[in-house]
């Protein structure tokens, strides 16, 4: 669905206030207030109890004039802002009709804080929209927006209908409600766990997360990249964080995500979600996906979002993708540069390919190369045949040597936990090897190397696998 020029607005105040709590080094709140008085209008306040709005972050909104007669909108804006150390709560009145920026804004009448501490501001504003579009709008952004998991503000959306007390529905989320972390967290960590609590909740849902898709949180395998571009102390370097959430759903779930070959990617920009950059979409097609073991059927950007599809993806596996590109100026400063952060091509590329990396490090047998898989299919026959040598030998010193390179003992001659044992070293080899950058991996001559002879602490008798090659 195509999003309105005046929800882009809203979407824009709402962004903004949530910037300005976000910055606050207190606990801050955010509440958006949508009330509909007939089936058109729709009043919508926007507050937040941040560090005080700047003025210039409304003087700049700049908006098509036809806008206002084809979507019915007065263009006006009242705002109601102070900082903590303002002895007064300041009013302004904004018509964004006015083409002239400096005519735009006229102070109104201010209220003195008689001595009282606070900081904060309010955005009101009458629309003629559904409430129930503007809802799913403003509802959609909040889902993104939890993904950052800013643990010091927390969100308030009120909807009213009419004008009786019974009509009102309230929602509070707070950023740390399903997965807890430390204030001290750092970003990349809050977006792990957030894109966690995203994916527990299909990403469709504020609240409720799937018991029958995600009974525990071992379903979960997380994997995060973060790199930076090169950048000057007075504009500081660019930062991207890329966190990638692999998720085993249970094959009899009756929800439609377990037939999804579908990825989300959701995209953050200045601690804000936003519409994908050109250079992701290219930097997403050029990555070498089949070293992971995925093949990638294609990039689709759907109106603000974009979804990558896969062709060879289990039935029972689902992928979730965030972006955060932000400048390291910009996380402690408010108002932001006027120019938003965009990545390049290869520092999206490199992040990606460092989420994919930290997967495989951490979970054995995940997202293995077609190469590995293909090798990996013959281990079972090489196992069974080295097995078979040992078991047949006659010569029982043989046996005791072969016994004594796999770690095992002379009770447990037996062929098929020989064979068995055999095998989880090949494919723990060949796993090893496939975590290696290629330009890294060495041809070694043997197939079983003795550890004992690396480290003379070690004395336990066992011996490991360390390199196979074919």
């Amino acid at each position: 669905m195509e999003v309105s020029s005046v929800q882009k607005l809203c979407i824009e105040l709402i962004s903004a206030a949530f910037q300005r709590c976000r910055v606050a080094e207190d606990l801050c709140r955010l509440s958006v207030v949508l009330k509909s008085s007939d089936s058109s209008t729709v009043r919508i306040s926007i507050s937040d109890t941040g560090i005080g709005s700047c003025l210039e972050e409304f003087q700049d909104l700049k908006f098509s004039r036809r806008i206002f007669d084809a979507e019915k909108w007065d263009g006006l804006l009242l705002i109601r802002t102070t900082n903590i150390y303002d002895d007064k709560i300041y009013h302004y009145h904004l018509n964004l009709r006015e083409s002239k920026s400096d005519r735009r804004l006229t102070q109104l009448p201010s209220n003195p804080k008689n001595g009282a501490k606070f900081s904060g501001s309010e955005v009101y504003l009458s629309i003629y929209e559904n409430i129930a579009v503007l809802l799913a709008e403003v509802t959609h952004f909040f889902q993104k927006l939890l993904v950052l998991k800013i643990p010091n503000v927390g969100i308030e959306l009120v909807t009213e209908e009419g004008d009786t007390p019974r009509s009102q529905c309230a929602n509070v989320f707070l950023a740390n409600e399903c997965n807890p972390l430390a204030f001290s967290a750092s970003n990349v960590e809050r977006l792990k766990s957030g894109l966690q609590d995203y994916v527990l909740k299909h990403g469709n849902s504020l609240r409720r997360k799937c018991g029958s898709c995600f009974p525990s949180w071992e379903h979960l395998k997380v994997g995060s990249g973060i790199a930076c571009s090169t950048g000057s102390h007075r504009t500081g370097r660019l930062l991207m964080e890329t966190v990638i959430v692999i998720s085993e759903i249970a094959e009899t779930t009756p929800c439609l995500r377990s037939s999804s070959a579908k990825t989300e990617v959701v995209c953050l920009n200045d601690f804000s979600p936003c519409s994908i950059y050109q250079s992701s979409l290219t930097a997403l097609t050029t990555i070498d996906w089949k070293s992971y073991g995925l093949v990638l059927g294609g990039v689709v950007d759907q109106g603000g979002y974009t979804v990558l599809e896969w062709e060879n993806l289990p039935p029972n596996v689902h992928i979730d993708m965030v972006f955060h590109c932000y400048n390291e100026h910009e996380q402690i400063k408010w108002p932001p540069l006027r120019k938003k952060s965009q990545p390049g091509r290869n520092l999206i590329k490199k992040t990606v390919k460092l989420a994919l990396d930290d997967l495989k490090e951490k979970h054995a047998g995940m997202l293995l190369s077609a190469h590995a898989l293909k090798i990996c299919s013959y281990a079972p026959d090489l196992a069974r045949t080295i097995a078979g040598l040992i078991i047949s030998s006659n010569d029982s010193e043989f046996q005791g040597e072969c016994l004594s390179v796999l770690g095992l003992q002379s009770q447990d001659i037996g062929g098929k936990h020989v064979e068995a044992y055999i095998k989880e070293k090949i494919i723990s080899v060949i796993e090893m090897n496939d975590r290696k950058p290629q330009r890294s991996k060495e041809a070694t001559a043997f197939l079983f190397e003795d550890e004992c002879l690396q480290d003379e602490e070690y004395d336990s008798g066992e011996y490991m696998f360390s390199s196979l090659d074919f």
